[in-house]
């Protein structure tokens, strides 16, 4: 292959995905702008939204990273099957992955935020919504994950060249809006 050619390829592959993520980061940023009622009701929340985002990201872009490797590798096939026991531990190690990483980055911001003097909510809560959040993006986001890359497979695309923009959009866009919703759940079970 020439340079032009495979250049050409990857804007091909690319363009698409990076397209998406410009729109899905505009309607994460709309959904976040409309939660300053939100923001106001649980003080620490602001802290804690940049840690969730970039732990979507981080550990679903992992799990799309190792099904591209696996489907690369012939150790799965490019289609969704109940019984395969790898893409069950991926999704199932992923979506632990993401809740342990909620309620750490939780906890830690309740740590952070009470030891600079600065208001926070109950620990509790705090983690609620993380955990709640983190579980509710971490099923779209699984199943998002495995739709882009054995969909791109299939395709002909590289899954490893969707995952990175696809994932951290989706994971932008699901995150915020579940957070929208576990704050809301959370504070309506509270009687707040």
């Amino acid at each position: 292959m020439t340079i032009r050619e495979v250049a050409v390829d990857a804007y091909r592959e690319g363009l698409p995905a990076l397209g998406a993520s410009v729109v899905g980061g505009l309607l994460a940023g709309v959904v976040l702008g409309g939660m300053r009622s939100e923001f106001a009701a649980v003080p620490g929340l602001l802290v804690l939204v940049p840690a969730l985002l970039a732990t979507r990201g981080n550990v679903y872009g992992s799990l799309g990273a190792r099904l591209a490797t696996a489907l690369h590798q012939g150790l799965i096939a490019p289609r969704v099957r109940t019984d395969d026991d790898r893409l069950q531990r991926a999704v199932a190690a992923a979506v632990a992955s993401g809740l342990l990483a909620s309620a750490f980055a939780a906890v830690a911001a309740v740590l952070v935020l009470t030891a600079l003097g600065q208001q926070v909510a109950p620990v509790t809560t705090l983690v609620a919504i993380a955990l709640l959040a983190g579980l509710m993006s971490g099923v779209a986001l699984s199943a998002t994950v495995v739709l882009v890359v054995f969909a791109g497979y299939r395709r002909g695309y590289n899954p490893d060249t969707l995952v990175g923009p696809i994932v951290t959009t989706a994971g932008d866009v699901f995150g915020v809006t579940f957070l929208l919703f576990a704050v809301r759940a959370v504070l309506w079970v509270g009687g707040a």
